[in-house]
């Protein structure tokens, strides 16, 4: 018999994942506590902008004409329990308010919730990122008879359809005394995709809950460094870009994640390598993990930078009364997610200092608006730097790589644009009459 699968939490890793198990041709039941949620769900429709998954989801949701109807959604748990064989359980983990820590209070309920109304044999799956130690805790929550494993996601935004059907590892961490029934179980679940040749590597609990971090670890501070480098080109007059072009011919480092900027930003980096040290410190770790909080204060210092890059375009002097056009709100692009953006928070700091700030982004609008409700929108990128006296690229957007400069240079006030992605084409932007600027790069 083939085996029935549930999705607890239905944001953006449960949707994503909900449609991919449809698509791999399970039969999918969704909860989510939010009826809201789960009655948009239900009609195809997705809460996020993600490429391709509202096209997933339509394809294969009860009710909509031509779908296979694998996928459904509910709010009930006692129908969950009834209904699945393997429980992926993929609710939020935020940083807790005023810590560092992880907030595990969702993951919690969850289970607590999934415990009395699970049938014994089945198996349940953990992709919450958790501090190491929780799986080994919330195995003792369920009841006997019922094993649990720990799945990290590694979804990219923009890409998650892509990573969730085709990822480049699926990791699981398994208890050591079941026998292999449980690598067995997620074997079968995850057959397609092993079939293709993506590696599985089964580890125990705590190695699992290791991966997720120390990967995001590793890339903050692969992005931390070259932004540190762009600090010590800017006061050297060195070039960060043919810099971060000669390390990365080096296959020992690549050259993926070496483009200087702004920072990064989002719903997983920055709480994820916070929760990291947190965690390192309640195990007595905590000098193994230090060298990130520079790694953090790197990424928070190049927003202040930014910010004065514009005040040092406008003379020097206050934003006070100077129109500042924002190209971004997203903390990148191909998606709606403005958490944590440095975009934002840039536009957020000059708009608090005086200047009159409005942002174009071609997904974030809503989401933007709901964070800083004060600052001007625009619907095009041309009505955003009407009038401007200087423009700022935050957010590396292919619509905005291939705006016209001499079109935009007509209608602003001061053809003074800052990049602050080094993403635009600057030779480009300088032929068309404006002065162009990038972090850790020459002025000319």
């Amino acid at each position: 018999m083939a085996l029935k699968i549930t999705v607890i939490g239905t944001g953006y890793l449960g949707a994503t994942h909900a449609a991919a198990m449809a698509e791999m041709g399970f039969e999918v039941l969704g909860l989510d506590v939010v009826p809201e949620k789960v009655e948009l769900l239900s009609s195809g429709r997705v809460p996020m902008y993600e490429p391709g998954l509202e096209e997933l989801l339509a394809k294969h949701v009860a009710g909509i004409e031509g779908s296979t109807g694998r996928l459904r959604f509910t709010t009930s748990w006692e129908e969950v329990g009834a209904f699945g064989d393997v429980h992926f359980v993929c609710v939020n983990t935020p940083q807790k308010h005023g810590e560092y820590g992880c907030d595990m209070s969702y993951v919690d309920a969850a289970f607590a919730s999934l415990a009395p109304v699970v049938r014994a044999g089945s198996l349940v799956v953990g992709k919450s990122t958790v501090p190491v130690g929780s799986a080994e805790r919330l195995a003792g929550v369920l009841p006997e008879g019922v094993d649990l494993a720990w799945n990290p996601e590694f979804l990219r935004e923009g890409f998650a359809v892509q990573d969730t059907l085709h990822p480049d590892r699926i990791v699981v961490g398994v208890p050591g005394d079941d026998g292999g029934r449980t690598e067995k179980l997620l074997r079968e679940v995850y057959a397609a995709p092993i079939g293709e040749g993506s590696p599985l590597v089964v580890t125990d609990y705590p190695t699992a809950e290791l991966v997720k971090t120390a990967a995001n670890s590793f890339l903050a501070t692969k992005i931390s460094f070259i932004n540190a480098m762009a600090e010590v080109c800017e006061a050297a007059g060195g070039d960060v870009v043919r810099l971060a072009e000669a390390i990365g011919h080096d296959e020992r480092i690549g050259n993926k994640f070496l483009r200087a900027g702004i920072g990064f930003g989002g719903g997983c980096l920055p709480k994820d390598i916070r929760a990291f040290m947190a965690r390192a410190g309640e195990l007595g770790a905590d000098q193994a993990l230090t060298f990130l909080r520079e790694i953090d204060s790197i990424n928070m210092r190049r927003r202040g930078q930014m910010v004065e890059m514009a005040r040092e375009a406008l003379g020097g002097n206050s934003f006070l009364g100077r129109r500042v056009a924002v190209l971004g709100a997203t903390f990148k692009p191909d998606s709606d997610d403005v958490r944590d953006s440095p975009a934002l928070n840039v536009a957020g700091q000059i708009h608090l200092q005086g200047g009159q700030v409005t942002v174009y982004d071609p997904k974030g609008m809503e989401n933007a608006r709901k964070v800083f409700p004060t600052l001007g929108y625009a619907d095009t990128a041309l009505e955003a730097v009407r009038g401007a006296d200087v423009v700022l690229h935050l957010t590396e957007w292919r619509e905005f790589r291939e705006l016209d400069p001499a079109e935009l240079a007509a209608a602003v006030s001061s053809p003074v644009v800052l990049d602050g992605r080094n993403a635009l084409d600057g030779e480009r932007w300088r032929a068309a009459g404006w002065t162009y600027r990038a972090m850790g790069r020459p002025r000319a």
